[in-house]
């Protein structure tokens, strides 16, 4: 599959929209029914690496950010790998790889972020 091709930003959005409705409405889900909210790993990490207080988020609405995130995240990463012809460890390699860079690239964007947002509130 080409990567300039439409077929592989409808397989993109399609896996992306998947991904999304699993980890959303299945896990996610659960989590809020049981107000298990501080067991998130990836938005406690967040917290601490930004030191952001536990009162001030809404989890219900950054959990939202955080499944899109994730999403995109698995999605991309998916579907850039597979589209690759190359041996499978390559694969696997350049997929670590992205796999690695995205998520810290996007959840640094997103700290900062909801370090801003909970500024702007306060004030």
């Amino acid at each position: 599959m080409d990567i300039n091709s439409p077929s592989f930003i409808l397989y993109f959005f399609l896996v992306l929209f998947c991904i999304v409705f699993f980890i959303n409405y299945i896990f996610d889900s659960i989590k809020i029914k049981k107000g298990k909210l501080d067991n998130i790993m990836l938005m406690s990490y967040v917290i601490k690496k930004f030191k952001i207080s536990k009162k001030k988020i809404n989890y219900k609405k950054e959990l939202k950010w955080m499944t899109l995130i994730n999403s995109f995240i698995i999605s991309s990463v998916g579907t850039v790998v597979s589209c690759i012809d190359t041996y499978l460890f390559v694969q696997l390699g350049l997929g670590f790889v992205l796999l690695f860079l995205l998520i810290y690239a996007l959840y640094e964007i997103y700290g900062r972020h909801l370090v801003n947002k909970i500024r702007r509130e306060e004030q």
